[in-house]
C-alpha cells in the first residue's frame, strides 16, 4: 500500500514555537520534519515493503522524492525543504492524484498523509473557498481532485496547539475533505501544547494504528508457522438490505483443503496480501516492547519467553518453515490452498511470480460468505470425489439428503464464460481505450489486433447505448494519426483515418457490422 507524504511549506509553517526547556527558536516546520522522521522510522522497522513518496506544497506542488523504499533519501530531502508563499491544499491533492496515477494503477490502494499547521489559507485558493465551490464546477480542468480516482485513505496531521483558533476553524473543513473522499481517514492533532515530544507522540500513535504489521498463525493440521501479512488486511463492512455485515480477519489462517488452479479458476476477491514467515524471536521481540507480554485477540495476555536457541541468534534461513514448504508445494503442484480466515470467511493461498525467477506466497481474500464462488458451491461442503457416497435409490427409502460435493466444470459453455466487456468503473473503459491506442501505435504490425479491439469496444458501446464513445474514439484516432512520427509506416496514417471515418459512418451504428481494414498496396517493409 504506497504512501504519499504531503508536507505544507507555506509561510505559516515558519511561525515560531516557544519551548520552556530550550533556548533555541524552533518553527512549526521543524516539528513537522521531526514527526515525519518518527513516522519513517516506524515504517522502516515494521513495514519495510512500503513505498513512500514525498510531496511539498504551498500555492503550487512539487514532488521531492518519487516512490521509494529508501527512507533515508526521504529524510535527506526533508532537511532541504524551503518555504514558499500561501497555502492551497486543493493544489496538493491534485498533485497527489498525478503522482499516484503516474506510478501505480487506479486499483492500488494508497495512504495519503497531509502534514500541515492547521491554516487553510485566505481568499481564492483557500480550503474554505474550494469547499464552497467544489460541486459547482462544470469544466474538467477545474474539477475538484476529490474523491481520488484510486482507493486512498486521507489522513491530516496538524502541527498546532489544541486551543489554536486556526485549528478550531479548520477541523470541520478537514473532516469534510475526508467525507468527500469517502474512503476513510482521520484528522490528528497534539493533545498538549506543541513540543517535539507531543508531535512525536501524535505521529507514533498514527503510525501504530496504520502501519502495525498483522501477525497470524498459518495452520494446516499439525503444521504451524507464524506469518506476517502485507499490506495489513482491513475490516470488512458492508450494508445490505436488512443487515450490516462486519468481519475482521482472524489471527489463525487454517488451511481447509487444496484445489487445482484450473478448478478454482479466477474467483472474485477483495484484496491480496503477501505472506511472509516470521521467526518466533521476532514475535517475542514485539511482545517484549509491550512490557514482555503478548496480547491475544480476546484481550488476555501471555508472557513472552525467549528460548536459548533464540538468544543464540539462529539464522532464520536455517530454521524450517511451514510457509516455505507450503509455498514450494503449491508452486510445484499448481494448486491453491483454500484457507479459513474468519467466521464464514475464506481465501486462497497460492504461489504468485512477479518475475521468472522470484515467486511469493500470496493470500487472496474472498467476500465473506460460503457461496461467493458459484462454480465451487458451498465452501464448507467441499470434499474429495472419493468421499462422496453413491445415493441409493429405492421406493421404500426416503430421498437422499444433500451430499458434499467437489468442483466439477460443466460440459456446456455458459454465456458468462464468453469474453465480454465490463465497464463498472471508469478505469475499465480507460484500460480498453489504452489497449486500442497501443495497437494503433504499432500499425501495420498490429493491424488485426487493432481492428479486433476497436470493433469489440464499438459493439459494447452500442449495447450500452453509449453512442458518444464512437465519436470520442474517432477523435482519438484522428489525433493519433496527426502525432505519428516521420518514420511511421505509410499505411499507419491511412488505417487510422479509415478507422475514424468508419466509426462516424451510419453503418457503425449497426451492431452486426464490422469495420474492416483498408486494403493498401504498400509492402510490409516500406517506410515513409
Amino acid at each position: 500500500m504506497p504512501t504519499v507524504i504531503v508536507l505544507d511549506v507555506s509561510l505559516s509553517m515558519s511561525r515560531p514555537v516557544p519551548m520552556a526547556d530550550s533556548s533555541e527558536e524552533y518553527q512549526r516546520r521543524h516539528l513537522a520534519v521531526h514527526g515525519i522522521n518518527t513516522l519513517l522510522d516506524f515504517i522502516a522497522a515494521n513495514a519495510k515493503l512500503e513505498f513512500t513518496s514525498l510531496v511539498c506544497y504551498s500555492y503550487l506542488w512539487e514532488r521531492l522524492v518519487p516512490f521509494t523504499r529508501d527512507f533515508e533519501s526521504v529524510k535527506c530531502a526533508l532537511t532541504n525543504v524551503e518555504l514558499y508563499n500561501k497555502t492551497c491544499i486543493e493544489t496538493a491533492l491534485a498533485g497527489v492524484g498525478t503522482v499516484v496515477q503516474e506510478e501505480w494503477s487506479n486499483v492500488v490502494p494508497c495512504q495519503v498523509i497531509v502534514v500541515t499547521d492547521g491554516s487553510c489559507g485566505m481568499g481564492q485558493g483557500s480550503l474554505k473557498h474550494s469547499l464552497q465551490t467544489y460541486n459547482q464546477r462544470d469544466s474538467t480542468d477545474s474539477k475538484f481532485p476529490l474523491p481520488f480516482p484510486f482507493p486512498a485513505k486521507l489522513h491530516i496531521l496538524c502541527i498546532s496547539n489544541p486551543g489554536d483558533s486556526d485549528l478550531k476553524a479548520s477541523l470541520p473543513l478537514y473532516q469534510k475533505l475526508i467525507d468527500i473522499n469517502d474512503q476513510g481517514g482521520e484528522v490528528y492533532s497534539p493533545d498538549s501544547p506543541l513540543s517535539f515530544k507531543t508531535v512525536e507522540e501524535m505521529f507514533q500513535s498514527f503510525a501504530e494504528k496504520t502501519y502495525t504489521p498483522f501477525h497470524a498463525m498459518l495452520q494446516c493440521g499439525n503444521f504451524k508457522c507464524p506469518v506476517q501479512l502485507h499490506p495489513r488486511p482491513e475490516p470488512y463492512d458492508k450494508e445490505l438490505d436488512f443487515q450490516c455485515v462486519h468481519r475482521e480477519m482472524s489471527n489463525t489462517l487454517n488451511v481447509a483443503g487444496f484445489l487445482d488452479i484450473a478448478e478454482v479458476a479466477s474467483p472474485p476477491t477483495l484484496s491480496r496480501h503477501l505472506i511472509l514467515p516470521t521467526s518466533t524471536r521476532e514475535r517475542n521481540t514485539k511482545s517484549d516492547s509491550n512490557g514482555g507480554e503478548d496480547t491475544n485477540k480476546d484481550g488476555t495476555k501471555s508472557a513472552g519467553v525467549k528460548t536459548e536457541e533464540e538468544e543464540d541468534g539462529t539464522e532464520d534461513g536455517k530454521t524450517p518453515s511451514f510457509a516455505v514448504l507450503l509455498h514450494g508445494s503449491l508452486k510445484v503442484e499448481s494448486m491453491v490452498a483454500i484457507t479459513k480466515i474468519g467466521e464464514d470467511w475464506y481465501g486462497m493461498l497460492y504461489s504468485w511470480a512477479d518475475s521468472k525467477k522470484k515467486s511469493n506466497l500470496m493470500l487472496s481474500v474472498f467476500e465473506p460468505g460460503l457461496d461467493n464462488t458459484p462454480w465451487l458451491g458451498n465452501l464448507e461442503s467441499l470434499c474429495p470425489a472419493s468421499m462422496v457416497p453413491l445415493p441409493v435409490l429405492s421406493p421404500t427409502q426416503p430421498s437422499p439428503q444433500p451430499l458434499p460435493h467437489f468442483p466439477v466444470r460443466p460440459g456446456e459453455k455458459r454465456s458468462y464464460a464468453q469474453s465480454c466487456v465490463v465497464w463498472i468503473k471508469d478505469t475499465g473503459l480507460q484500460s480498453d481505450m489504452q489497449k486500442v491506442l497501443r495497437h494503433a501505435r504499432k500499425l501495420p504490425d498490429k493491424q488485426q489486433q487493432f481492428y479486433k479491439e476497436m470493433n469489440r469496444i464499438r459493439r459494447a458501446a452500442l449495447s450500452f447505448g453509449f453512442h458518444e464513445l464512437l465519436e470520442a474514439m474517432a477523435t482519438m484516432l484522428e489525433r493519433e494519426s496527426m502525432l505519428l512520427p516521420g518514420t511511421a509506416h505509410p499505411s499507419a496514417s491511412m488505417q487510422l483515418s479509415h478507422a475514424a471515418n468508419g466509426l462516424r459512418s451510419p453503418a457503425a451504428l449497426d451492431i452486426v457490422h464490422t469495420i474492416m481494414p483498408l486494403q493498401t498496396n504498400f509492402a510490409a517493409g516500406d517506410r515513409a
